[in-house]
């Protein structure tokens, strides 16, 4: 039994040393660990200072100073408005202009339909502007200049051309008023390659009444043209038909209205021989 005993603690003492060791070398590879990673830390941080020590040295360094803003597609009066409007001015920095705010401010231009922007470093801003262009004139509580696509996108002021055919009888409370201004632009298109007294550049009104049926009126010829919303290039060959033969019979300044709103046919009105 006593050598049991003996043999017992020899065992005991024997396994001391070994869990020491273990304990040790756990500590001496978490501290190479440790190291390592506070190592990488100072790396990254120094490299961080770095980047931003350059950027701040960038946006201060005059070689990407901003020099000059090219725009093309519109005049000088809206090219001074436009930068005027996108506070670009010497000042800044080439390198953190925000595009996307100049694009959003240059847009708001009401003569701008879009613009694409380019930084040309060190120097340049390239700005290729598209310019809105009138089509038509709409009347609601007030005149707007109508672009081809059927979109208001400029209020008109005194000083603004009004030679341009004139869009009524929309309400501007319509749910319908996109449907109606597409469909007022796609009968002006109808007109816009004819000449004489229905050509576009004749047409000084298009009325649009209940049930979608719409009036033109001419400059040149003092009578109503009465047609539905489809089938305009038929309706225009109609048309055609119509006045020359008015034209041929000598009656073609006695007549009122004419009506295309019929299948097949249409109805001239006259005025009274007294």
């Amino acid at each position: 039994m006593k050598k049991r005993a003996i043999l017992s603690r020899q065992e005991v003492s024997r396994r001391r040393p070994n869990d020491y060791s273990v304990f040790f070398r756990a500590f001496k590879a978490l501290s190479l660990i440790s190291m390592k990673i506070f190592g990488l830390c100072v790396v990254a941080v120094s490299i961080s200072v770095f980047f931003i020590y350059l950027y701040q040295y960038l946006i201060t360094s005059p070689y990407v100073k901003l020099e000059e803003v090219r725009i093309t597609g519109v005049d000088e009066k809206t090219k001074r408005e436009l930068i005027e409007i996108s506070n670009l001015d010497s000042e800044l920095c080439l390198l953190t202009i925000d595009l996307r705010d100049i694009k959003m401010k240059m847009e708001s231009h009401p003569w701008i339909k879009s613009v694409e922007l380019e930084k040309s470093f060190p120097n340049l801003l390239l700005v290729r502007a598209e310019k809105e262009s009138p089509y038509a004139i709409l009347a609601l509580d007030r005149l707007y200049y109508l672009n081809r696509e059927g979109l208001p996108f400029k209020e008109l002021t005194y000083s603004d051309n009004k030679d341009f055919p004139v869009i009524t009888g929309i309400s501007p409370k319509s749910d319908r008023r996109e449907h109606y201004l597409k469909l007022a632009v796609e009968i002006l298109s109808v007109f816009e390659m004819e000449k004489g007294a229905w050509s576009k550049a004749e047409l000084s009104e298009l009325h649009f009444e209940d049930g979608e049926k719409v009036s033109l009126y001419s400059i040149s010829m003092p009578l109503v043209l009465k047609m539905g919303c489809s089938e305009f290039d038929e309706k225009k060959m109609e048309l055609k038909k119509i006045l020359g033969h008015l034209k041929e019979t000598g009656r073609i300044e006695m007549v009122k209205a004419i009506d295309l709103n019929y299948t097949k046919g249409a109805v001239v009105s006259f005025r009274d021989a007294g």
